[in-house]
């Protein structure tokens, strides 16, 4: 059939796998968050937050139903959160969010990422005081100073408001996440969130450059293939 068959037959395995990776992350999240707040996301706020970030990302139905059932029988996998830190490639920081059954395999596994790129994990704490932990919803408009009216409204604690070529970006404290959801959505009938996620934002970023460049995509990659990291957060700034 030729080489540009095996080519796409090769595409489309790697393409499958990292939707199989995706929903294996999804879901052993959604277990966790509904096995530790309840089954409910109408109860339980972190699960209707995850749930709807999960069908963003075009995670099926089936996969998110199995994880919500499997939380809500008796027994089942104990899962703990694991935080890693550290400096990759270019001195740049990162943080390694993990979910694991077996913290021993984590930690060698995420170490291993860190000295095959040259990169140094650190105690907890050397890298994520750099980082603010926020929530950041993105969506078309240019009109900011209804976006910040409507937040006040709802008395949400903003921490920015960016307005750039149409498009407006809030910033919050995670804690504020579900207001500042509910004020936006409530506000501005049919408003689409481009952006909807709690995530870290580092306070300054490290430019990478050079051969760095590449052992950086590397760290990243092997990072990514760990069956327990979860999220991956970095300030690194790739030279264009």
């Amino acid at each position: 059939m030729g080489r540009s068959f095996e080519n796409r037959k090769a595409s489309m395995a790697k393409t499958q796998g990292q939707k199989t990776k995706v929903y294996s992350k999804y879901g052993k999240e959604i277990y966790v968050v509904a096995k530790n707040g309840g089954s409910d996301p109408n109860a339980n706020l972190a699960l209707r937050r995850l749930m709807d970030k999960a069908k963003k990302d075009q995670v099926p139905t089936h996969v998110i139903d199995k994880a919500i059932d499997k939380a809500s029988g008796a027994g089942g996998e104990d899962f703990v959160s694991t935080r890693y830190e550290g400096f990759g490639p270019g001195g740049c920081m990162v943080i390694v969010d993990c979910l694991t059954d077996n913290t021993n395999r984590t930690v060698k596994d995420v170490r291993n990422c860190f000295t095959k790129t040259d990169s140094k994990i650190g105690a907890q704490g050397s890298a994520a005081h750099m980082f603010e932990h926020q929530a950041i919803f993105a969506f078309k408009s240019d009109d900011e100073e209804a976006v910040l009216e409507a937040l006040m409204t709802e008395d949400v604690d903003v921490t920015d408001i960016e307005a750039d070529e149409g498009i407006i970006t809030v910033y919050a404290p995670h804690t504020e996440y579900f207001k500042a959801k509910t004020a936006l959505t409530n506000s501005f009938e049919g408003v689409e969130l481009e952006v909807d996620e709690i995530t870290f934002e580092p306070q300054t970023t490290t430019v990478i450059s050079g051969d760095d460049v590449a052992v950086f995509e590397k760290f990243m990659n092997m990072l990514n293939d760990c069956d327990d990291v979860q999220h991956i957060y970095h300030n690194a700034e790739i030279e264009a």
